[in-house]
């Protein structure tokens, strides 16, 4: 066993310990950018429709802190109406290269548009045409019809900066419940849940059987 493997052990004994579930979520992100191979901060993002049928998708977590973990997306798109009628979505993050998840349930807010102008501005430029081509979710007759979008909307912008959509925006979603996962042999994992009355609120904290 070398000094690295010890250390990982270490962590992962000591990690239900831990009071703080924000302290505990940077301390795991901090390892899965080390180890994952591809979007450490990919995470799937589940909704309910009109009629309560669940979506998920994978989605990259852009930011976090202690109000919640943000991500970007059309708001005319499948996941962004649903989440503007309920107001509600969950997260999980699984990081395969660790054997570790996080799973996230809690409520929704949009950003503020500074903080949307201030993404947006960083993304590279064909990204920010993109979001004016793509009509998110709804049908597309061909390829080509896209393609074509993309061409008209390179043309509208010429070399000048490119501005963002009204209808692109972010979500925080500000946890209710936060639980992390560790896999141990034999299927006797570690499980610790973070929970809150409200999204505002305090914490509290219980171990969980596998």
């Amino acid at each position: 066993m070398n000094l690295s493997d010890l250390s990982t052990i270490t962590a992962a004994l000591g990690f239900t310990e831990r009071k703080d579930p924000f302290v505990l979520f940077r301390e795991w992100m901090a390892d899965a950018e080390k180890s994952e191979p591809n979007d450490p901060n990919a995470m799937a993002l589940a909704t309910v429709d009109d009629e309560g049928l669940p979506n998920a998708r994978m989605v990259l977590l852009k930011d976090f802190d202690e109000k919640g973990f943000v991500f970007y997306t059309n708001f005319e798109s499948q996941k962004g109406q649903e989440i503007l009628a309920t107001g509600k979505a969950a997260l999980m993050f699984h990081w395969k290269s660790l054997r570790r998840q996080v799973r996230v349930r809690g409520v929704t807010e949009q950003v503020t548009d500074a903080e949307a102008d201030a993404y947006f501005k960083s993304r590279p430029r064909d990204s920010k045409i993109g979001a004016w081509a793509s009509k998110q979710s709804r049908p597309l007759t061909a390829r080509f019809e896209l393609e074509t979008a993309v061409a008209v909307n390179t043309a509208r912008f010429g070399i000048g900066d490119v501005p963002r959509p009204p209808y692109w925006s972010g979500f925080r979603v500000k946890p209710l419940s936060i639980e992390f996962w560790h896999d141990r042999p034999f299927r006797l994992h570690d499980r610790v849940v973070f929970r809150r009355e409200s999204p505002d609120g305090a914490w509290s904290k219980a171990k969980l059987y596998p």
